[in-house]
Protein backbone atom coordinates (compact mmCIF):
# COMPACT_ATOMS: atom_id res chain seq x y z
CA UNK A 1 0.00 0.00 0.00
CA UNK A 2 1.25 3.65 -0.89
CA UNK A 3 1.59 6.32 1.31
CA UNK A 4 1.37 9.95 0.08
CA UNK A 5 3.68 12.42 1.56
CA UNK A 6 1.34 14.67 3.76
CA UNK A 7 2.93 17.16 6.11
CA UNK A 8 0.43 18.15 8.75
CA UNK A 9 1.06 22.04 7.65
CA UNK A 10 0.57 22.57 3.86
CA UNK A 11 1.60 26.09 3.89
CA UNK A 12 5.08 24.70 4.73
CA UNK A 13 5.89 22.61 1.93
CA UNK A 14 7.85 25.71 0.84
CA UNK A 15 9.72 26.32 3.57
CA UNK A 16 10.49 22.50 4.10
CA UNK A 17 11.50 22.53 0.37
CA UNK A 18 13.84 25.24 0.76
CA UNK A 19 15.19 23.24 3.68
CA UNK A 20 16.01 19.83 1.69
CA UNK A 21 17.49 22.37 -0.92
CA UNK A 22 19.93 24.11 1.66
CA UNK A 23 20.96 20.85 3.17
CA UNK A 24 21.46 19.06 0.03
CA UNK A 25 23.25 21.90 -1.45
CA UNK A 26 25.59 21.81 2.02
CA UNK A 27 26.49 17.96 1.29
CA UNK A 28 27.94 18.40 -2.67
CA UNK A 29 24.44 17.95 -4.22
CA UNK A 30 23.95 20.17 -7.41
CA UNK A 31 20.30 21.16 -6.50
CA UNK A 32 17.99 23.50 -9.35
CA UNK A 33 14.79 21.55 -7.62
CA UNK A 34 14.81 19.88 -4.61
CA UNK A 35 12.58 16.94 -5.44
CA UNK A 36 15.34 16.20 -8.25
CA UNK A 37 18.01 14.96 -5.82
CA UNK A 38 16.61 11.77 -5.06
CA UNK A 39 17.87 10.94 -8.43
CA UNK A 40 21.58 11.93 -8.19
CA UNK A 41 21.07 9.54 -4.93
CA UNK A 42 19.53 6.85 -6.77
CA UNK A 43 22.41 7.43 -9.43
CA UNK A 44 25.11 7.45 -6.98
CA UNK A 45 24.21 3.96 -5.38
CA UNK A 46 24.00 2.33 -8.84
CA UNK A 47 19.64 2.33 -8.08
CA UNK A 48 17.55 2.99 -11.18
CA UNK A 49 15.23 5.74 -10.91
CA UNK A 50 12.47 6.87 -12.98
CA UNK A 51 9.88 9.96 -12.75
CA UNK A 52 6.76 8.51 -11.61
CA UNK A 53 5.82 5.38 -10.31
CA UNK A 54 8.44 3.31 -8.83
CA UNK A 55 6.94 -0.17 -8.01
CA UNK A 56 9.53 -2.25 -8.60
CA UNK A 57 12.09 -0.90 -5.72
CA UNK A 58 12.87 -2.68 -2.83
CA UNK A 59 12.00 -1.03 0.70
CA UNK A 60 16.04 -1.26 0.75
CA UNK A 61 16.44 0.72 -2.15
CA UNK A 62 14.08 3.61 -1.13
CA UNK A 63 15.92 3.62 2.23
CA UNK A 64 19.17 3.85 0.48
CA UNK A 65 17.61 7.01 -1.54
CA UNK A 66 15.62 8.46 0.96
CA UNK A 67 17.48 7.62 4.11
CA UNK A 68 20.22 10.09 2.81
CA UNK A 69 18.03 13.05 2.62
CA UNK A 70 15.72 12.91 5.49
CA UNK A 71 18.07 12.23 8.13
CA UNK A 72 20.06 14.97 6.97
CA UNK A 73 17.29 17.03 7.06
CA UNK A 74 16.27 15.94 10.35
CA UNK A 75 19.86 16.74 11.62
CA UNK A 76 19.43 20.19 10.58
CA UNK A 77 16.00 20.24 12.18
CA UNK A 78 18.17 19.42 15.31
CA UNK A 79 20.57 21.85 14.92
CA UNK A 80 18.61 24.52 14.38
CA UNK A 81 16.42 23.86 17.74
CA UNK A 82 19.71 23.07 19.74
CA UNK A 83 20.59 26.92 18.20
CA UNK A 84 18.10 28.74 19.37
CA UNK A 85 17.73 26.87 23.07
Amino acid sequence: MARKNKILVPEAREQLNQLKANVMKAKGYNVQNPDDVKYEIAKEQGITLNKGKNRELTSEQAGKIGGPIGGNMVKEMIRMAKERL
